[in-house]
């Protein structure tokens, strides 16, 4: 009796922003990696992302492939051998992608906001990638998915082109709230197929509450320089908000609060909480760190680690709201897009956002006041919205199973692959997610 052949080991690659000191992309990365180590501990995993060979082996205990070939030589040429090379990297990159997406079986592109220009980034730079990654998944037959990723409006032509050409051709689509959806089937997406589920990060594992002391103020700042559509005021933007982060923070540590200053991104972030650090002493040399200090974070069990002590945070990288409403702390949010409103009304904090780019320093102590006062309140909201979320990324990673790992599950692109059905907290789990 002839027996079957054995299973096949799933080859699964992670692509994005990964590993490179960005602490919300790697914890969404890390809430992927622990659904594979659970329901599919044979799997092959391995990374395309921005971080170094040796921190994914220790951190992680897999291999990356460099996003892009040139960064291994970033800084080390001079001006006018760099820029020919660099060119010559990118046409090596579109051959050196498409060769490792041939090699997996499933390639996830774990949250974050691939499908959104919030930031500045020229389209043929990282969107341009994203779709070369799309294109190679179609011709090898790879699945290529866009889990729980963020999304929005794009008014450049190109970048919207590139995007929405990559969001077509990936096997499923998952967005991570309503706001995502919408854009999506605003720039002419097909979206039936589509569902809303929770942020990932909303998974990574969180530490016992600890409620922190409301005298202690986790202040979370950002190299902030406006949007993708602010590139010729990215100076005068980023001084703005470098000047009234200060501004606030000399206003706390002077009404007799503690601060912790961090960041979210340890590549970018840590020069302006440096900033912000040296000049509030020099204003009050004779404050020590006990009083106010920066922290680095270099993951994101830094940065619940860092936030847990405090009793409040005020905080303008998005993963960086996230981990603290994650944590239970009454949180103020200075955005740069629709997602920070749309989160914090899901978290039951709707009153407390800001905008980064036009808040002023006396509403965000108005608010700061105003949150201090309703702590135990928001505490139940914000603990009730995160058991929801779990479970509906629960929900999440049983449908990815059966659209990904199931081989009878088709790859028709456009979000397409097996149809299956949404759970309860399916298609729009973000609206039941305790929205009010």
């Amino acid at each position: 009796m002839n027996k079957p052949p054995p299973p096949k080991t799933a080859k699964v690659g992670l692509f994005g922003i990964l590993g490179s000191g960005n602490s919300g992309n790697d914890a969404s990365m890390e809430t992927v990696l622990d659904y594979l180590a659970a329901a599919h501990p044979d799997a092959i995993v391995d990374v395309m992302g921005g971080g170094t060979p040796e921190q994914m082996r220790t951190r992680y205990g897999i291999a990356i492939t460099p996003l892009y070939w040139y960064s291994k030589h970033e800084g080390r040429m001079p001006g006018p051998v760099a820029a020919p090379v660099k060119a010559l990297g990118k046409g090596l990159d579109v051959f050196r992608t498409m060769s490792w997406v041939r090699r997996h079986d499933v390639v996830i592109m774990p949250g974050t906001g691939p499908l959104e220009l919030t930031l500045p980034v020229r389209p043929w730079g990282y969107p341009f990638t994203l779709l070369v990654v799309a294109v190679s998944g179609r011709i090898f037959r790879t699945k290529v998915a866009l889990v729980s990723v963020g999304a929005g409006p794009v008014r450049q032509r190109t970048s919207r082109w590139l995007s929405n050409a990559t969001a077509r051709l990936a096997c499923y689509r998952s967005y991570r709230d309503e706001h995502s959806l919408a854009a999506m089937r605003a720039r002419g997406i097909d979206t039936s197929r589509d569902r809303v589920y929770p942020d990932l990060v909303f998974g990574v594992p969180t530490p016992p509450y600890e409620p922190g002391d409301l005298r202690a103020v986790g202040v979370g700042v950002m190299a902030y320089h406006g949007g993708n559509d602010d590139r010729a005021q990215a100076a005068e933007i980023h001084s703005s908000y470098v000047e009234k982060m200060t501004q606030f923070t000399s206003w706390l540590v002077n009404s007799g609060h503690r601060v912790r200053l961090f960041g979210g991104d340890s590549k970018f972030d840590w020069d302006v909480a440096d900033q912000v650090l040296a000049a509030v002493r020099r204003e009050r040399p004779d404050l020590g760190p006990a009083v106010v200090s920066a922290e680095r974070a270099d993951s994101y069990a830094d940065l619940m680690r860092l936030m847990s002590p405090m009793g409040t945070v005020v905080a303008t990288r998005y993963h960086n709201v996230m981990c603290a409403l994650k944590l239970c702390k009454p949180t103020i949010s200075l955005g740069y897009s629709r997602k920070f409103a749309d989160l914090m009304t899901d978290m039951g904090l709707a009153e407390f956002s800001l905008s980064a780019n036009s808040f002023s320093v006396a509403q965000l102590i108005e608010q700061f006041e105003a949150v201090k006062t309703r702590h135990a309140e928001l505490r139940q909201q914000m603990a009730e919205a995160n058991a929801a979320n779990m479970r509906a990324l629960d929900d999440q990673f049983t449908v990815l199973s059966q659209v990904l790992f199931d081989e009878d599950s088709g790859d028709e692109g456009d979000g397409g692959g097996k149809a299956v059905p949404a759970s309860p907290r399916g298609r729009h789990a973000a609206e039941s997610a305790v929205r009010r």
